[in-house]
């Protein structure tokens, strides 16, 4: 703990030299990272026509609502100058263009920008996704923004984005495992990729959140507490079609992923109990009544959402998209 009146402020300039350590151990270089190019057919070489063919055929076995989620998922991932702006607004960090915290959110969003492009790639060749409708989507995404809830707040913020990173890799690890059940080993490799990088980021974002716990415990406490009552909502909760009303479409893409189980309730609940193990929320120390309450609030919560959950059932109805042919 810094100081027992230390503002967000403080404790975030107090952390610079614990970002520049975890840029180093969660991202990696340009040179060691994987684009886009290394998982699709090689436009360069004879046999591309012959790979984009069995892309297509192997696409043909898709599931309808598997092709909706990897939609959803891609256009959620070409949202990201939405993103990166909302990072730059968190209210404390510094805005050194050459500092830690400046450098990981261009790290950060470098990675991140990769997503986008090979699942964008991916679905143009597929032939099974009417591409003006889904890009209009992604338009509308970056247009309409969001909002999370966290107030440009830095404790809510991460606590927001180790949620959120979480559940990406999640979402995109079980689509992989869907679509290698589905007999697309290239489609499952990529989102392997894609996953992969959510996991280091997911991992980064908490360590922050743990070191803000090492500072200033009871701030932390009750701004964890304060997402979780509010609810974690996911950063494209305001998708949307031409000719639809904001928010809607994103209400038929979740219950996409219910059904096939690439996310659910459970999953919600299951990252909570991670971030609860995380961040060692039980052994706590330097709480007042506030944070005491707010603990006994946060550890009680799982038990409460598993009763919820055994009570949802996923959602027999399947939406048309526009963006599927």
């Amino acid at each position: 703990m810094i100081t027992a009146v230390a503002t967000r402020g403080e404790v975030i300039r107090w952390m610079e030299d614990f970002v520049s350590e975890k840029i180093s151990e969660f991202l990696k270089s340009v040179e060691d990272s994987w684009q886009p190019a290394d998982l699709l057919p090689d436009a360069t070489l004879e046999g591309f026509l012959d790979e984009i063919k069995q892309l297509r055929e192997r696409a043909q076995d898709l599931s309808y609502d598997l092709l909706a989620v990897l939609v959803g998922d891609t256009i959620t991932e070409e949202a990201l100058p939405t993103y990166e702006s909302w990072l730059m607004t968190i209210d404390g960090l510094p805005q050194n263009p050459s500092g830690p915290w400046m450098t990981w959110n261009r790290a950060w969003t470098a990675e991140e920008n990769r997503h986008g492009d090979a699942l964008n790639r991916y679905l143009y060749l597929s032939g099974r996704i009417n591409m003006r409708e889904m890009e209009a989507s992604t338009q509308y995404l970056i247009a309409d923004g969001f909002d999370l809830q966290t107030d440009n707040d830095p404790y809510r913020s991460f606590v927001y984005t180790s949620f959120q990173e979480t559940a990406t890799n999640i979402s995109h690890r079980r689509v992989a495992q869907i679509a290698k059940k589905q007999g697309d080993n290239m489609l499952a490799k990529l989102c392997g990729h894609v996953a992969s990088d959510e996991a280091r980021h997911a991992k980064a974002y908490k360590s922050f959140v743990g070191k803000i716990f090492e500072a200033d415990p009871n701030e932390m406490m009750l701004a964890f507490e304060d997402m979780m009552r509010k609810k974690i909502v996911m950063p494209a909760h305001y998708m949307r079609e031409l000719g639809v009303e904001i928010g809607r479409t994103f209400g038929h893409f979740t219950d996409a992923a219910q059904r096939i189980g690439v996310y659910t309730a459970a999953d919600y609940t299951g990252i909570l109990e991670e971030l609860i193990d995380e961040w060692k929320i039980e052994a706590l120390t330097g709480l007042n009544g506030a944070g005491e309450r707010a603990r006994d609030y946060v550890m009680a919560l799982p038990n409460r959402l598993k009763r919820v959950a055994e009570r949802m059932k996923a959602p027999t109805l399947e939406y048309k998209f526009r963006w599927i042919n």
